[in-house]
């Protein structure tokens, strides 16, 4: 008998770390991607493209709850230009059992375009900004297909700088509204880029 639960406890033991391991492939599969396919960074400084170690714990099933009001309003941007956005949506999760929540948005410029028009935008900033991760945010990208009855599943690992990280003055980033910071660290996805 005890030879029978040592077995069963041994598969379920190896399913959970094949399980956990696939999962960090899964994320460095996303990451290679993310390097090779890099807009504004040219080839030779890729690699210079830093990232928090995979962590589950950051990938967490937000609650969604869909906002009533469909005003558009201007988002300011690191830039001269204003970006116009509304208020999907409000996400609602919790990490090391804090309860936290985001907004989520919807772009009037990228609803004209057939390839984007059902991409949300959730930029966020938390107590890594201006740290290890960049001070002016980072983004997560969401599609009306992530949202499943009322859940949403955010991974931070996949947690991204904007351009504006990179390169000084040449693009308009969405900088992060205040109700979208968090009071925690956030220690998964992209950190600071330093070129050095």
């Amino acid at each position: 008998m005890r030879t029978i639960l040592f077995v069963v406890s041994l598969c379920f033991s190896c399913l959970a770390s094949t399980a956990q391991h696939s999962y960090k492939d899964s994320i460095q599969s996303f990451i290679n991607q993310y390097r090779d396919t890099h807009e504004v960074i040219n080839r030779d400084d890729r690699k210079k493209l830093s990232f928090f170690p995979v962590n589950e714990k950051y990938r967490v099933k937000a609650k969604f709850e869909k906002t009533t009001s469909n005003s558009w309003f201007l988002m300011p941007t690191s830039g001269t230009l204003k970006k116009t956005y509304r208020l999907y949506g409000v996400l609602h999760f919790k990490i090391d059992g804090a309860p936290l929540q985001l907004n989520v948005y919807q772009s009037q410029d990228l609803l004209q375009s057939e390839k984007y028009k059902d991409y949300l935008f959730l930029p966020f900033t938390d107590s890594t900004s201006g740290y290890e991760s960049y001070h002016g945010g980072r983004y997560l990208d969401l599609t009306f297909d992530d949202i499943q009855g009322n859940e949403v599943v955010l991974d931070f690992n996949k947690a991204y700088n904007p351009y504006c990280a990179y390169v000084t003055g040449r693009y308009n980033c969405p900088i992060p509204p205040p109700d979208n910071h968090l009071h925690i660290a956030v220690k998964a996805g992209e950190m600071s880029y330093n070129k050095e």
